[in-house]
């Protein structure tokens, strides 16, 4: 009786760990895939010539610290001077995207796209960041419209889908998502070398 309790404990622990590694290959593919828009989506914008596409914290590195700070303070005083350039205001997005700065991207993002509001790319990275900034309904509106703008936009479908799923708790409606984008496009891929229809696969599996 105690071996089967213990079986039945390790199999428990096996699944958490399980749902777990499911979860964090699913949060990494959701940053990864807002990346994948920005690069892929807008050829003819800076966002095409964004030079540091990882999302991540300031470097410890203070020399590195320091000439960020500097770009981003330069290219908020050049936007201020300039606040039709949309290059400028998209720059601006994505130097405070990569350092964390969720608030202010979604500040700057947002006065690209009244200059530019057609900008799949600028929309799903305004989605990571309002998703990142606690307001998961104003990035699955962003994801909508960024998938209104291009049906095939595999990553703003993609990411709605996470936001679905561990903000908003709905699972059957994360799936409805990736089942329409393998339904388009079977051979879809996701962060970490996937492809979609292997994620959805894993996802239905966990499922209680």
């Amino acid at each position: 009786m105690t071996s089967l309790l213990a079986e039945e404990d390790d199999d428990c622990v096996k699944k958490a760990t399980l749902y777990s590694a499911m979860a964090v290959c699913l949060l990494v593919g959701f940053l990864g895939g807002i990346i994948y828009s920005s690069l892929h989506q807008a050829p003819h914008t800076a966002v095409h010539e964004r030079q540091n596409p990882v999302a991540q914290a300031p470097s410890a590195d203070s020399a590195d610290s320091s000439q960020r700070a500097a770009m981003i303070v330069s290219l908020e005083k050049q936007a201020a001077l300039h606040p039709a350039d949309g290059e400028l205001w998209v720059k601006l997005g994505n130097a405070y995207f990569d350092t964390n700065q969720a608030v202010k991207a979604i500040g700057a993002y947002t006065k690209y796209l009244a200059l530019q509001p057609d900008n799949a790319g600028v929309l799903t990275d305004l989605g990571v960041m309002y998703r990142r900034a606690g307001q998961p309904d104003k990035a699955i509106e962003c994801f909508d419209k960024a998938t209104a703008i291009d049906p095939l936009n595999v990553q703003a479908r993609f990411n709605k889908g996470i936001v679905l799923m561990f903000d908003k708790d709905d699972k059957a409606a994360a799936i409805k998502e990736w089942e329409a984008i393998v339904k388009q496009n079977p051979a879809a891929m996701a962060a970490g070398g996937k492809t979609v229809a292997q994620i959805l696969k894993e996802v239905k599996a966990g499922k209680k």
